[in-house]
């Protein structure tokens, strides 16, 4: 199932304002369901699409990217490879997982200006950091934020709400009433299975809750391995799993120094 998100109607906003002039890259944590909505708004939106994950492609593909000094050949070999037909402005071509070949992502600036398609990015928060070091970053992309399912998309999926008459409440500033028990009962759900999408599918298919804190454990999991990753020393993984231990204490802050002594908040 593919949930209904507001960041939908952000890119129907580029879509519409932009006209290709600017590519958009989606940034945010694994899991949350950027590939999911971005592959769901070019089956919607767009007469074909290309998604290339760039975490699973072979060589053949990353290395189109090499010369962009004949983008026909370009092109040419991307419809030869995922056999698909790209039509001039009714195309949507999406680098998903961009941070793994920075030299697309490098492209956008070429791609753009060329003008035959649209093209969306998607990246995690630390990795499209991390992985820019030896490639100039294009003024033509635009970049916003994707997050957890919040309540009103939660609301949405589980029980079809969409939150209008919660709002319409809230905006007269007047009291829920006799209501105030099952929004809160159905808040407190949230707050159980959390607004990641693969958990929330989970709770809808199952009904257990067990088996949506799997489904969160091995999200964890996947983190700490990116984690792992980018900083082989652990550093980071050990600061990641110390989070819940320093919101449950009564300090105002994350001390770096209680998990790394040797470390300080100021240090590079």
């Amino acid at each position: 199932m593919v949930f209904r998100r507001k960041i939908y109607d952000r890119l129907l906003s580029w879509k519409k304002e932009r006209q290709g002039k600017t590519a958009l890259l989606i940034e945010g944590a694994g899991r949350v369901g950027k590939s999911t909505i971005v592959e769901e708004f070019a089956r919607k939106e767009y007469r074909s699409y290309i998604l290339i994950d760039f975490s699973l492609v072979s060589s053949q593909v990353t290395d189109l990217f090499d010369d962009l000094t004949n983008l026909d050949f370009l092109f040419l070999g991307l419809q030869a490879i995922f056999q698909v037909d790209l039509h001039e402005r009714e195309s949507l071509i999406i680098f998903d997982e961009v941070e793994f070949c920075p030299r697309a992502r490098q492209a956008i600036k070429a791609l753009v200006k060329d003008h035959r398609y649209d093209y969306i990015e998607t990246g995690s928060f630390v990795s499209i950091r991390k992985n820019v070091r030896d490639i100039l970053i294009p003024s033509e992309e635009e970049r916003i934020r994707m997050y957890p399912m919040d309540f009103e998309e939660f609301s949405l999926a589980v029980n079809g709400n969409d939150c209008s008459m919660l709002r319409k409440f809230y905006d007269l500033k007047v009291a829920l009433g006799l209501a105030h028990r099952n929004v809160m009962r159905e808040f407190q759900l949230y707050m159980l299975v959390g607004g990641m999408p693969q958990a929330v599918q989970e709770y809808l298919d199952s009904n257990n809750f067990r088996m949506v804190d799997e489904v969160k454990r091995e999200i964890i999991r996947l983190y700490e391995s990116d984690l792992n990753r980018i900083d082989p020393s652990g550093s980071i993984s050990r600061l990641y799993d110390q989070i819940p231990a320093q919101l449950s204490g009564k300090k105002t802050r994350y001390q770096i120094s209680s998990v790394l002594p040797t470390r300080r908040a100021s240090d590079p």
